[in-house]
């Protein structure tokens, strides 16, 4: 891996280096529910239709940014893409290749950071990536990179969310409360509980993506890099649980759609 870690990659690594194991077992829960895995699948899958009809799926090369356990990869593996997944943490590839379980031989995993990556120009297809970009020190760069690697007729998707800007934002701060409130009345798992949220939130105070609110800054900084770009703000209804959409209400999952003109 080249390049010099800063130190909230560095931070970020150590601190998802000690969820590697919770956050696996969420994502062994996805792929194991199988309304949340197909709901998921056929997203993906009716993107990259979308943008490539006609093409044999097999004859796909995808990079997966940021696999964390691998959620996002294994689903394009079972589409029949051939698929690369890096991560910064090599405690979440671990994860990412037991979850894989008898695919993981057909997944390239690969110890990256998303802001330098290590491959030439025009190599992917198709390239996801999912809540990822807030976590980032300087995501205008890795969207430079994302694009860089890219090939021209090729399909980048990024899933993220405001996830901090509650931070930041008195009225979001206000929606923030209510989803845990509401998330308590419902009897459901609170995903804002536990696993040291609060060293999170204490280097989400330090990335300046945090206080800015998106997907406006992604569609500006896609379409400076010679992309055409939509974001779709309801794509959390295709693939969220009902548990997700109560959890989230104030803080909606977006899908940036972008590929060259």
């Amino acid at each position: 891996m080249r390049g010099h870690l800063s130190s909230i990659l560095l931070e970020n690594k150590r601190y998802w280096t000690g969820r590697s194991t919770g956050y696996a077992e969420l994502n062994l829960n996805e792929l194991a529910a199988a309304p949340r895995h197909d709901r998921w699948k056929e997203c993906l899958r009716a993107e990259i239709i979308r943008k490539f009809p006609g093409r044999d799926l097999k004859s796909l090369y995808a990079l997966d940014i940021g696999t964390g356990p691998g959620f996002l990869a294994i689903l394009l593996c079972e589409l029949g893409l051939q698929v690369t997944a890096v991560d910064l943490t090599p405690a979440m590839l671990e994860k990412a290749e037991k979850n894989a379980g008898e695919m993981a031989c057909r997944i390239t995993f690969l110890e990256m950071n998303a802001e330098q990556l290590e491959f030439a120009d025009d190599t992917f297809d198709v390239i996801v990536s999912r809540n990822l970009t807030w976590n980032l020190p300087h995501p205008e760069q890795a969207y430079s990179e994302w694009t860089r690697v890219l090939r021209p007729e090729g399909l980048l998707l990024n899933f993220d969310a405001n996830w901090y800007y509650y931070l930041f934002d008195e009225e979001a701060l206000e929606g923030y409360m209510a989803d845990r409130e509401n998330s308590a009345r419902e009897g459901i798992r609170d995903a804002n509980i536990g696993e040291n949220f609060d060293v999170m939130e204490e280097i989400a105070r330090r990335i300046p993506i945090s206080g800015i609110r998106r997907p406006g800054w992604d569609l500006d900084i896609l379409g400076r890099l010679g992309m055409h770009v939509e974001a779709d703000e309801n794509v959390g209804d295709r693939v969220w649980s009902r548990e997700e959409k109560i959890n989230f209400a104030s803080t909606p999952m977006f899908m940036i759609r972008a590929g060259a003109y």
